[in-house]
């Protein structure tokens, strides 16, 4: 496999999240009305959120068969599958009732996001120059979807039934077909045999990042906003927590163009650090200035890892590199939700946030230091 132009890398990028992008919102809008309308599709809330747990957890497992797929078949076949299995789940969604009739479309659609993910990511860094700023980018296109279906589902549902705003939003999702037929279609070296290694930093660095952002901050900021506004808290956390799809619009690209300019490592480790103290603030019980930087700092965080994976790890290495991340990321977002709800009732929420603080700091730390392997600087060299 050759190493695509500029013009051509950018193309297939934006082709991988456009597909993303009219996917996700399969998933996205679930997280909004499922716990919402529990009754209407027959589950408890505790079964709802097992629900939009499972989609996380069934990609632990499953990550390495859809990285082993994807480095056999290419981005083609993998994303127009992958798109099929969420307008399935969406179609799913519009008639299925009770636990056990949705919980397979949820794992359904975590192979399936498994396999989007993995194509932008692979994508954005086919070409080691520009990397950076075409990962951005990509965060701004996948945002785009969500951002316009949750305003328009919150305000549809009402009115026509969550399972109809479900069909809505599988008829847009065919728009992900048309980008995933213009992907390229070409094979990616074959996983190295597996064998148990330590994790190294970006790994704990990804674990905790999922810990923290997509797990405790996202839980304790429904958890802390209810007792502090009430009746009307789930109504603010939902409109933060829609309004960062639309920061990443703006904000993941200018975090590309940051890392661009001064070195993805630098930049990962000093948003961070930033990150760190604004959860320390938020826990402190300054919810809403410090939950606005959060998301804010998330935002220009989400494009920085890819190109640094990519730059530390050989070429023929680095789908099943890139996979290996998201898998430690998962894990990590699985955890936190269950961490905070065991202990936000029982834990001081300052000491809870500097805690996991602490631990993010230290992993961004490491991830400063630790060396770039050889054999990845050298081959980079020689792409250059």
């Amino acid at each position: 496999m050759t190493t695509p132009d500029h013009r051509q890398a950018d193309i297939d990028s934006r082709h991988a999240a456009m597909s993303l992008s009219a996917a996700l919102p399969c998933d996205i809008v679930l997280y909004l009305l499922l716990p919402m309308y529990a009754a209407q599709f027959h589950v408890s809330l505790a079964e709802a959120g097992v629900l939009l747990a499972a989609n996380r957890l069934v990609r632990i497992a499953g990550y390495r068969w859809v990285a082993s797929f994807y480095a056999q078949r290419g981005d083609r076949p993998t994303c127009t599958l992958a798109v099929c299995a969420a307008i399935l789940c969406a179609l799913g969604y519009t008639v299925a009732s009770g636990f056990w009739a949705l919980l397979p479309l949820r794992l359904l659609w975590g192979m399936a996001f498994a396999g989007l993910n993995l194509s932008t990511q692979a994508m954005s860094t086919a070409n080691p120059q520009g990397a950076a700023r075409r990962s951005g980018r990509s965060r701004g296109v996948i945002a785009i979807g969500p951002m316009l279906w949750l305003p328009t589902a919150a305000l549809l549902a009402p009115h026509i039934g969550p399972r109809m705003v479900f069909a809505l939003v599988a008829t847009t999702a065919l728009l992900g077909l048309l980008a995933a037929r213009r992907l390229p279609q070409h094979a990616y070296a074959p996983p190295q045999p597996r064998r148990w290694k330590l994790p190294n930093a970006l790994d704990w660095w990804s674990f905790l990042e999922g810990l923290t952002l997509d797990g405790l901050f996202i839980v304790g900021l429904a958890y802390m906003s209810k007792q502090s506004f009430g009746a009307d808290g789930e109504l603010v956390a939902g409109i933060l927590m829609a309004l960062r799809y639309a920061g990443e619009i703006v904000l993941s690209p200018l975090g590309g163009w940051l890392a661009e300019r001064f070195g993805a490592v630098k930049v990962l480790v000093t948003l961070s650090l930033a990150t760190c103290l604004a959860l320390v603030g938020f826990g402190g019980g300054l919810l809403w200035l410090f939950a606005g930087l959060i998301v804010i700092l998330r935002a220009l965080q989400l494009p920085l890892l890819a190109p640094i994976v990519a730059a530390r790890t050989p070429p023929a290495q680095r789908v099943h590199a890139l996979a290996g991340r998201a898998i430690w990321r998962d894990i990590g977002a699985g955890m936190g939700p269950m961490l905070a709800g065991l202990l936000l009732p029982v834990m001081s929420s300052l000491w809870l946030y500097s805690l996991s603080a602490t631990a993010l700091a230290l992993a961004a730390i490491a991830c400063g230091r630790a060396p770039v392997p050889q054999a990845a600087a050298t081959q980079g060299q020689q792409g250059g």
